[in-house]
């Protein structure tokens, strides 16, 4: 009863033996089957009705995408986890797959023998696999197998869905913010698409945005968001200059922090290879401790759908130095973690549903 069938799809042997065993280590998990093309997967899922697969993009036959269309007209498809190779292809195919619905994405270990790159995946996946059994079949499917949240669907509510918690507000003086920082995991490049292009294309103010994502998919992120804002969206580099109206994106597998500049005035970005930090790299925390210490009083910190608490200390600090805090709502997460612990220690401003935060995001500026 307590067990979660697994179904592994990918053309390359290798790699359905390295996540196959993977999946096998872990307990509660049983692999009903393989595919080496999405066409016999297809077949596989009806049969076997598995409730979580790891899927590839390129395969012959159906490949990953033409397979994500097919399961959109299924009534109870499986969860899928993308497993995608580290290039500039597979990062824009693997946006386009989580637009379709995907769960989240993981990167295909290219270095190493079978036995560490098992280890790897494994270590990828545990916690995606925690949170199906936390959860377990009936509840997955709302956040997971549902397309994304448009205009029109059940998940968009009314203005009054906005909540501004009672509480004590910060020491100090808050001025208008004159920097946002954004927190982001599982489900975020779907909320980013619908949320960053409602910002005016006069938003003065810089974004910085954590998405916990492989490297590679951050820069596909961060080129699919330009080209739908009005703002420039960009990964972010070493010394880039914060200037008002762009979007910065750290770049995956790094750190990024606010760092002030030669002359005392201007604040850049530092992108360093420091420590993971809630097994996050790059991580919301440390970005958001660097905007506390460079812009007491005078930024907002926003934290959106995602596994984990990776933000909420980080939190803290900005709203110790007067920092304006928005949560994104339960209803509209994908996965309701990040914005929980924030929420429910007190310390957020502002609770909006997804497609309310860019409006009170101006607001604070």
């Amino acid at each position: 009863m307590n067990t979660i069938k697994a179904l592994v799809v990918d053309d390359t042997i290798v790699y359905r033996k390295i996540v196959g065993d993977a999946l096998k280590q872990m307990p509660g998990i049983e692999v009903v089957g393989t595919a080496n093309n999405g066409k016999i997967a297809l077949s596989k899922i009806k049969t076997l009705k598995p409730d979580l697969m790891t899927l590839d993009i390129e395969m012959p036959e159906m490949n990953g995408i033409e397979l994500l269309q097919q399961l959109q007209h299924m009534e109870s498809p499986p969860l899928v986890i993308m497993v995608s190779t580290l290039t500039h292809q597979g990062g824009e195919l693997t946006l386009k797959a989580l637009e379709l619905g995907a769960f989240d994405v993981l990167p295909k270990p290219e270095e190493g023998t079978m036995a560490e790159n098992m280890l790897k995946v494994k270590k990828n996946l545990e916690p995606i696999v925690r949170h199906i059994k936390r959860h377990k079949f009936g509840i997955i499917a709302s956040p997971a197998r549902s397309k994304p949240a448009v205009p029109g669907t059940a998940r968009v509510r009314s203005p009054k869905a906005v909540s501004r918690p009672t509480q004590s507000k910060p020491t100090g003086i808050r001025s208008k913010s004159e920097i946002i920082g954004i927190g982001i995991s599982t489900g975020g490049p779907n909320a980013l698409t619908k949320m960053i292009p409602m910002l005016p294309k006069n938003f003065k103010v810089p974004i910085l945005i954590v998405q916990h994502m492989p490297p590679v998919f951050t820069a596909s992120l961060a080129n699919s968001l330009n080209k739908k804002s009005a703002l420039e969206v960009l990964e972010a580099k070493d010394g880039d200059t914060i200037k008002p109206g762009k979007v910065f994106i750290a770049p995956g597998g790094k750190q990024m922090k606010v760092v002030a500049g030669a002359d005392g005035l201007t604040r850049k970005i530092k992108i360093t290879d420091d420590p993971p930090e809630n097994s996050c790299k790059p991580s919301a925390d440390y970005l958001f401790r660097s905007i506390a210490q460079h812009y007491v009083g005078r930024s907002t910190g926003v934290i959106m759908t995602g596994m984990g608490s990776d933000g909420s200390k980080g939190l803290v600090q900005m709203k110790n130095n007067g920092s304006v805090i928005i949560a994104q709502d339960e209803k509209t997460c994908t996965v309701y973690g990040m914005p929980k612990e924030p929420t429910e220690s007190g310390i957020v401003d502002v609770i909006a549903p997804l497609e309310k935060i860019a409006d009170e995001i101006v607001k604070t500026v």
